[in-house]
C-alpha cells in the first residue's frame, strides 16, 4: 500500500514536470494552432497525472511483488523495445515496429501468423498515417535505398 503511494506522488510530479516541459514548447510558426506539437504531451501528462492520483486514492491492497517468470518478461519487453529504438533508424519504421509488434504479439501469446500479420499491418497503417496524413516523416531505413 505504501509503496503504491510513493510510486503515485512520484509519477504525480514526473506529470506535473512533464506537463509543464510541454506547455513550453514554442508557437509553431505560422502563430497558433488548435493541435499544436504541445497537444500530445500535454495530453500523455493529464493521463499521467490522474492515473498517478488513482494511485495515491485507492493503493492496491494486495502488495505482493510480480513473481520472477513475470519480471522476466517484463525484463524481455524492454530488451525489445530497447532493440526497436536501436534499428528504427538504421532499418526504418516498417521493418522495424513490425519486428517489435510481431515479437510482443507472439509474446502475448498469439500465433506466429498472425503475430507477423499484425506487425505488419499495424506498422502501414501508422507509417500511412503519420508520413501522409500527418505530414509527419518517420525513419524510412530501408524503404530509401529501395527506392520507396
Amino acid at each position: 500500500m505504501i509503496g503504491d503511494r510513493i510510486l503515485g506522488v512520484v509519477l504525480l510530479l514526473l506529470a506535473v514536470v512533464y506537463g509543464w516541459e510541454a506547455a513550453m514548447f514554442p508557437e509553431p510558426f505560422g502563430g497558433s494552432e488548435a493541435v499544436g506539437p504541445e497537444t500530445f504531451p500535454l495530453i500523455l501528462a493529464v493521463i499521467l497525472g490522474l492515473s498517478s492520483i488513482y494511485l495515491l486514492v485507492r493503493p492496491d491492497e494486495d502488495e505482493e511483488w510480480p513473481h520472477m517468470k513475470m519480471l522476466a518478461e517484463l525484463g524481455f519487453v524492454l530488451l525489445i523495445l530497447a532493440i526497436f529504438t536501436l534499428m528504427l533508424q538504421p532499418v526504418g519504421f516498417i521493418p522495424a515496429t513490425t519486428l517489435m509488434v510481431s515479437v510482443l504479439c507472439w509474446r502475448m501469446g498469439a500465433k506466429p501468423l498472425p503475430s507477423v500479420a499484425t506487425g505488419v499491418g499495424s506498422a502501414v497503417v501508422v507509417y500511412v498515417l503519420f508520413n501522409f496524413l500527418l505530414e509527419l516523416h518517420l525513419p524510412a531505413g530501408l524503404l530509401k535505398l529501395s527506392g520507396g
